[in-house]
């Protein structure tokens, strides 16, 4: 077993509330095209996240691939029948959820700041680069991590790649999210350690994954309990050599 090293931070429904303001939007596209299709029939709600998940491979997570699914969705299912008006509300959407204002989970700020007193800390997001940047400096947390990585996708291939821009093994790591699928599932998978916290709403595609080896699995309620279960982590493993801890940068 190796030493803790390092601990990593999801951003969105970990740090700050995210998934409401997209389950607002959600309501929202769903008043539009309601004059023209009916909601109840089967498969029509799902037909947005179908859309949104194939053009994940072209456009990527966030806001702006949401939207550009979203108006592909309206034109499929109302057969080409939405107005205008509603297209460019369509895209005024995306506009408010770009402009939101960040707000932190209650704890957070006190949990990673405590979490950073015995380990580096990085924060591993995804999504839109431009907007997620802009919530790590609006968040008041940036000075506090290591590195700031926005990657394209979180799966074992992109945790081994930063793994091993960290020179750490992966059995020196604990990643600290709210979703099964991008947080939890592939450090798991690559003998890492994990701390789930789950989120009251989570977007069906990060739902969508089974933990995996679940004695390197912590599940907390509320971020209080972060600092406590990296800790209880940390002493299951063995200690770290004194002048171990990687150097900043």
């Amino acid at each position: 077993m190796e030493p803790i090293r390092m601990v990593g931070f999801d951003a969105d429904d970990t740090l700050w509330r995210s998934q409401d303001y997209f389950d607002a939007a959600q309501l929202e596209f769903e008043r539009l095209i309601a004059p023209h299709v009916d909601l109840e029939a089967p498969g029509t709600r799902q037909r947005l996240y179908q859309i949104e998940s194939r053009n994940i491979g072209v456009f990527g997570y966030g806001v702006k691939g949401m939207v550009l699914s979203m108006i592909e969705a309206a034109v499929q299912l109302t057969g080409g029948r939405i107005p205008s008006n509603d297209i460019h509300r369509i895209v005024e959407l995306g506009k408010e959820l770009l402009r939101h204002p960040v707000e932190l989970l209650p704890g957070i700020h006190e949990a990673v700041q405590e979490v950073a007193r015995d380990f580096d800390v990085v924060l591993i997001t995804k999504g839109d680069l431009f907007h997620q940047e802009a919530k790590v400096r609006q968040s008041g947390l940036a000075d506090v991590f290591r590195r700031i990585e926005v990657v394209s996708e979180k799966d074992p291939a992109t945790y081994a790649r930063l793994l091993e821009e960290f020179e750490l093994p992966a059995g020196g790591f604990i990643m600290v999210g709210n979703s099964m699928r991008s947080d939890i599932a592939p450090v798991l998978a690559l003998g890492g350690w994990a701390v789930h916290v789950p989120y009251h709403t989570t977007w069906i595609h990060e739902d969508t994954a089974a933990a995996g080896d679940t004695t390197r699995l912590r599940t907390v309620r509320e971020a209080a309990g972060v600092p406590a279960a990296v800790a209880s982590i940390a002493a299951a493993c063995p200690p770290m050599a004194p002048g171990a801890r990687p150097n900043r940068s």
